[in-house]
């Protein structure tokens, strides 16, 4: 007898015993036995997508779709009350607490996604694609061949495994049009939002609504999008960094805004770090500089480098600069090579400006290039501790026809002008009134055209009247009101 022949006997003889231990039960302890076996069988996982998603990177042809598998369907709730002061710091929070326990946190899960895009022409659909522990459970996929100025509806499907049971997430988002094509543009821009600087209890920045309910063709964030070096907790470990992406991506308000409009995003020093953060800094805690780029792009993926520019049509084109991966230290002594950008960006820079034949033309920049800022302060082109290449940028930006400066990291909202060169520059101020903070609202400057020491966003509208375009930049409060405008027609 071989073994083969052997294995199988032994399997029909323990079957018929099954069978015969069966047919001696009543029918009500065999529908016992049943039932208590199903309730032992394992069950199928599911996983969720309460981080949401995010469109990001959107061109003319191309996009980048990024999720996170999660393994609670609702975030933890937030416990802790506030200081009744600047940035409204937790009270009494335990920063060793585990991770899991934390207001905010939501857990992360293996499994698998796919995305799909639909219009009403095709559709492109991924494979099943894993999201592991090494990349903090984050999905992304780069789409290409896009139809230009198309909408598209998205969808995001989750899985633990094949046979599981699926969640979804939906939205939609617009390519770019043609370079040639003068369509109106509308798109909104925000710095600077710290966890505990809410300001809805339920919805948790009142901005990010406000700027939904303008439906934008897109939303640039200029940078300290988390803040790794504010309490509750302290961002000293990868583990507590990858939470406050968790917490802040969690809240109804900003996935709401992702579900229907694309974004890019800015880093800045607290994105990455701690403050005025550089390459060769020393650790936060246990968390390095190279630890910190990592989970930017596990959360902000990127199809190349990280400064890049986006043309919208025939009215519009935009440059978005990376001011921490290529800096010296702000601790060098001030001279022609000491720069925030690097050699490299600054050549790109030279070459692409001047060869775009858009009407209008902005730089978006994590920190500001006109000011003012604080005497104190010394990260930045309006600082004298970058003054070479700052007063080296101003004068070349203030050469180029209708271009404008954007900027971030400053909690006030501001325009100024530039006594030297004419230069324009608007900061969109912090997210949240909560947020608000660090210049004296009466200490109005000649430089300034507006000032105002709360939170909210920046709107900017392109348009043509008559034929002839025009760009409007409009501050608002966190409730979408306008609280300052201005408009430019073309410089000829």
């Amino acid at each position: 007898m071989n073994m083969q022949t052997n294995n199988r006997r032994r399997f029909l003889k323990k079957l018929s015993v099954g069978f015969f231990t069966t047919s001696t039960l009543d029918i009500k302890s065999f529908a016992h036995w049943c039932k208590n076996k199903l309730l032992s069988a394992p069950l199928q996982k599911a996983v969720h997508i309460t981080t949401g998603f995010k469109t990001m990177e959107v061109q003319r042809n191309s996009a980048i779709v990024w999720t996170r598998l999660c393994s609670q369907e609702i975030p933890n709730p937030i416990r802790h009350e506030r200081r009744e002061a600047v940035f409204r710091h937790p009270i009494s929070f335990d920063e060793e607490q585990p991770i899991e326990k934390m207001d905010g946190a939501v857990k992360g899960s293996p499994g698998i996604v796919r995305f799909k895009l639909v219009n009403k022409k095709e559709e492109k659909i991924t494979e099943w694609l894993e999201a592991s522990e090494d990349n903090d459970f984050t999905v992304k996929f780069y789409f290409e061949d896009l139809r230009e100025d198309e909408t598209y509806m998205v969808e995001v499907e989750g899985k633990y495994s094949l046979e599981g049971p699926s969640r979804f997430a939906r939205g939609k988002f617009m390519t770019a049009p043609a370079d040639t094509v003068p369509k109106p543009v509308n798109l909104v821009t925000s710095t600077c939002q710290y966890f505990w600087s809410f300001d809805d209890e339920i919805r948790g920045f009142k901005t990010y609504d406000s700027m939904r309910n303008l439906k934008p063709d897109f939303y640039i964030h200029t940078g300290d999008y988390v803040y790794y070096d504010k309490p509750g907790p302290l961002a000293t470990t990868v583990e507590k960094a990858r939470h406050k992406w968790h917490a802040m991506d969690s809240r109804p308000s900003i996935r709401a805004l992702y579900e229907e409009v694309p974004v890019y995003m800015i880093k800045d020093d607290h994105d990455l770090l701690k403050d005025d953060a550089y390459p060769g800094i020393s650790p936060y805690g246990r968390l390095t500089f190279k630890e910190g780029l990592k989970i930017w792009y596990e959360n902000v993926p990127l199809p190349g480098r990280p400064y890049r520019t986006i043309r919208w049509g025939n009215d519009i084109q935009i440059w978005m600069v990376e001011g921490r991966e290529y800096r010296a230290a702000n601790t060098m002594q001030d001279n022609a090579l000491k720069s925030i950008w690097g050699e490299e960006q600054k050549k790109w820079f030279m070459e692409t400006v001047p060869a775009s034949d858009a009407t209008f033309k902005i730089l978006f920049t994590a920190t500001p290039v006109v000011g003012p800022d604080r005497a104190t302060k010394k990260d930045n082109h309006a600082n004298k501790v970058f003054q070479t290449e700052g007063d080296w940028l101003r004068e070349y930006l203030s050469k180029q026809k209708n271009m404008y400066v954007v900027n971030g990291d400053r909690h006030w909202q501001y325009v100024s002008q530039d006594p030297e060169t004419g230069l324009m520059e608007f900061g969109s101020g912090p997210v949240s009134d909560y947020h608000a903070q660090g210049w004296d609202p009466e200490d109005v400057r000649p430089e300034h055209r507006f000032l105002r020491l709360k939170g909210g966003f920046l709107n900017i509208r392109v348009d043509r009247e008559n034929g002839r375009p025009f760009i409007l930049f409009s501050h608002r409060d966190v409730d979408g009101k306008v609280v300052h405008e201005e408009k430019f027609g073309v410089e000829s």
